[in-house]
């Protein structure tokens, strides 16, 4: 006879719905940007999808919010679904997300560099640059973020990001 175990029941992490945007130039470089709260921590705006949003939607008010640039101001090249993280130590996000599922979108800028607004709403960014995307350091990026930057870079660039020497 076989005893039954009261073990509780696993939560699936749930994961909030994002997008990535990879923004390039005419020269192919990438813009990247500092967090404001975190010195050295460089990525890709992101964001996430509200409610009622498909992602596209979201990627263009993500980019108006966080770098003031216009949708009128970029073509959309691609689209890439399925990248996902869970958030460092277990913490949570509005209390449920425990990670995040992100589209990333490759868009070519077709403004001028003085179009770029950090400040445009809420300021997330300190500071920003254009990139070669060989150019871009994995130890700029958080641990539990690392494995979608690799990912992406493969899938975007055909790039191999070679792991931090940290």
């Amino acid at each position: 006879m076989s005893e039954s175990l009261d073990l509780p029941i696993a939560t699936p992490i749930l994961y909030r719905p994002n997008v990535g945007i990879i923004l390039t130039n005419a020269a192919d470089e990438i813009f990247v940007a500092e967090r404001i709260n975190i010195p050295g921590a460089w990525q890709f705006p992101q964001g996430g999808i509200d409610d009622g949003e498909d992602a596209e939607t979201a990627m263009y008010r993500e980019m108006a919010e966080e770098i003031g640039v216009t949708q009128n101001n970029v073509e959309l090249l691609e689209r890439r679904d399925g990248y996902r993280y869970a958030f460092a130590k277990g913490r949570l996000k509005y209390g449920i997300y425990g990670g995040q599922e992100q589209s990333y979108f490759r868009c070519r800028f077709l403004g001028q560099d003085s179009d770029i607004n950090l400040a445009a709403t809420h300021q997330e960014f300190s500071q920003w640059r254009w990139i070669r995307p060989e150019e871009f350091q994995m130890d700029w990026v958080p641990k539990f973020k690392r494995a979608v930057y690799r990912q992406v870079f493969l899938d975007f660039f055909g790039l191999e990001l070679n792991p931090p020497v940290s």
